[in-house]
């Protein structure tokens, strides 16, 4: 079992937590990881750039002019992709499809992997109770009180912690996370994950 030190808001320690190894015991397995981040990010992806084919512009409802006897170029329509005003060809659209898929349980280990390597690098910080009241200073004031406060942290909470979520946004270097909605790329991105008890028992219950 890993065991992790629960402190106190006030930076003290209380006890020690053991935590089932399945989830924050196991082989970190970067590619692994690595593969899970960019299915996250090729699956959030907002297609904005779009271009207009020769079926989508305006115009074309004639021919420009007869076929033969001119001694111009034969052409059909004003909306050819080599005339002034006409469609592109090739350009970038919005039915492009990006989607990418990880299997449940490879992503299931990816998370695994950052949490144990979160917890043996002493980054995951557990209290023993995540005050729901007492704003932005008081959540200041704990962050002050726990190892790494001048680092990033994610903080992960549940349903009834909507206080500290809120003091949480007016913080530099916090953000907080529901533990029903852990993802690598989250918790990639700041160095200290912080957890009520409460929450390591929702992430147990879920991803273990």
């Amino acid at each position: 079992m890993a065991k992790v030190d629960v402190y106190t808001i006030d930076g003290s320690k209380k006890e020690i937590l053991d935590l089932p190894d399945q989830l924050f015991s196991v082989r970190v397995n970067p590619t692994l990881i690595a593969e899970a981040v960019r299915v996250q990010d090729a699956n959030s992806r907002v297609i904005t750039a779009h271009t207009k084919d020769r079926s989508e512009v305006r115009g074309g409802g004639r021919k420009p002019w007869k076929q033969k006897g001119t001694g111009r170029a034969r052409h059909g329509s004003r909306r050819s992709p080599i005339w002034i005003g006409g469609g592109v060809t090739f350009g970038p659209n919005s039915l492009r499809n990006f989607f990418l898929k990880i299997n449940k349980k490879a992503k299931r280990k990816a998370l695994a992997s950052i949490l144990s390597d979160k917890v043996a690098s002493n980054a995951f910080i557990i209290l023993n109770e995540l005050p729901v009241e007492g704003g932005t200073k008081g959540l200041a004031n704990i962050r002050k009180a726990l190892p790494g406060a001048q680092e990033s942290a994610v903080i992960v909470t549940v349903s009834n912690e909507t206080d500290a979520i809120r003091a949480a946004r007016n913080l530099q270097k916090t953000s907080t996370i529901s533990a029903q909605s852990l993802n690598v790329r989250d918790l990639l991105k700041s160095k200290y994950v912080i957890a009520s008890k409460a929450a390591v028992e929702k992430m147990i219950e879920i991803y273990a």
